[in-house]
């Protein structure tokens, strides 16, 4: 993230006085909207966004009572404690780097990440996406340059960064973000447990719907394990547990719903957002986690989705316009986000963020972490690569294990993990996507349409 500016900090000061929600349980969105628009080069468009939007904010509510390690067991899942968690992590952070805090508190939140929605798992994703940019710009300025005309250098060990200084706007919205996880904790009322073969465009195709649409969200969910086949449905996803198959299948999981939502997304337009941006928060944060926790995050974000698309999907199909596929096969991938920078809906902004980086393989701009790295060491050409392009790699592996005919171990990639940077990875600037991702540009046109403006 290139933000010279301090836009996004100047925007995060400004919210941090705000509360987390309105109105008793909608969310604030803010916060991962301007993070997304600095993100995508529009830092000039969020103070005038924010002016907007502030009609949606409200005051952060008073604290209740002192959450400490004693007692957090009793708060979690309890909103009159909105602020109370946000200032037991804001402490957090002040005593640790933040990698710990989030190493430590994710396996615990990660089964009550239907927490609103999943609006406070989306905006960790967020502030975390931030705080991976900021330690790969630290160590890119500590790495000599290289000698016109010189080779190379050999692989060298993994360095991670040295995070930032505790305090800052930004190490404070991460302990908003998981401050507000904590107090609406919300998990599914029974276990889901994805252990079948199914890829997950199959895998979403296959899920019921909810015929009935009374009720909210919580609601609806509660009458998820009576809907018929909906337990064989849940199940039929294929898990791996090897760390690069899990993160390859939850990226095709992103990709999956982003796509699907040009063709269903008329069901609900803004709830369906959710079923592509959730999954993306948890694949933003996997380089952060250390891998035995990426194939049960994996576990835990696929319920989430399955629940999303059960409840909010339309008994039909209806396929974007031929204009609107002509505009996405004309547009490219940032003209596509700068449409809707200047749509305004949050929503609109959020899930074309998601949609880059699905058209662009950028999943995490982050520092590496021993995941992405083969035999225990780092290139040049993997840290200025991305984990989407682990993914793609990654993805004959995860569809051969998934029909018996792979080890369901690593990926083929011709004797090794390394990945060669190029067009497949990251494309230049003005280059159209590849045909195969105009879906996912689609599906963006497809909900400034759907969802009205508010500009």
């Amino acid at each position: 993230m290139d933000d010279t500016s301090g836009t996004l900090d100047e925007a995060l000061e400004r919210l941090h006085s705000t509360g987390p929600e309105r109105a008793g349980w909608l969310s604030n969105h803010a916060p991962m909207a301007v993070e997304a628009l600095v993100k995508h080069g529009q830092a000039a468009t969020v103070h005038g966004w924010l002016d907007y939007y502030r009609s949606k904010l409200e005051d952060r509510p008073q604290p209740v009572s002192t959450i400490t390690e004693a007692t957090w067991h009793q708060a979690l899942g309890d909103p009159r404690h909105l602020t109370d968690w946000a200032d037991f992590f804001g402490r957090q952070m002040d005593e640790r780097p933040w990698r710990e805090v989030l190493v430590e508190w994710w396996p615990r939140l990660l089964p009550g990440l239907l927490a609103s929605a999943t609006h406070p798992l989306i905006r960790v994703g967020h502030a975390v996406r931030t705080l991976l940019d900021d330690e790969r710009a630290a160590a890119r300025a500590r790495r000599p340059a290289a000698h016109p005309g010189a080779r190379s250098p050999a692989p060298a060990a993994l360095v991670t960064a040295t995070p930032p200084t505790a305090g800052g706007p930004r190490l404070a919205e991460l302990a908003e973000a998981l401050g507000y996880w904590a107090a609406r904790y919300q998990p599914l009322p029974v276990p889901v447990v994805p252990a079948g073969t199914a890829d997950p465009e199959h895998a979403l195709a296959a899920l019921p719907r909810l015929t009935d649409p009374q009720g909210g969200i919580l609601d609806r969910i509660a009458r998820l394990p009576r809907l018929p086949r909906w337990p064989e449905a849940t199940a039929a996803l294929y898990a791996p547990e090897a760390p690069d198959l899990a993160y390859a299948q939850l990226s095709r999981l992103v990709r999956s719903s982003a796509q699907r939502y040009a063709t269903h997304g008329h069901g609900d337009p803004i709830m369906l957002v959710h079923a592509a941006t959730a999954p993306n928060a948890v694949l933003r944060t996997l380089p952060a986690l250390p891998q035995e926790l990426w194939a049960p995050s994996l576990r835990a974000v696929w319920p989430a989705v399955a629940a999303i698309m059960s409840i909010y999907q339309p008994a039909a199909p209806a396929p974007a316009g031929r204009e609107t596929t002509e505009r996405a096969a004309s547009m490219t991938p940032e003209e596509v986000f700068a449409h809707a920078a200047a749509h305004g809906d949050e929503h609109v902004i959020k899930f074309a963020d998601t949609v880059l980086d699905v058209v662009s393989g950028v999943v995490t701009d982050g520092v590496v972490t021993d995941g992405l790295v083969t035999d225990g060491v780092v290139t040049d050409d993997v840290t200025e690569n991305t984990t989407g392009a682990i993914a793609r790699t990654a993805h004959g592996a995860v569809a051969g294990a998934a029909a018996g005919t792979g080890t369901g171990t690593r990926a083929d990639t011709g004797g090794g993990t390394r990945m060669a940077r190029g067009a497949d990875s990251r494309r230049g600037a003005g280059a159209h996507p590849e045909p195969s991702d105009d879906q996912a540009l689609v599906a963006a046109l497809r909900a400034q349409s759907l969802i009205e403006s508010p500009l």
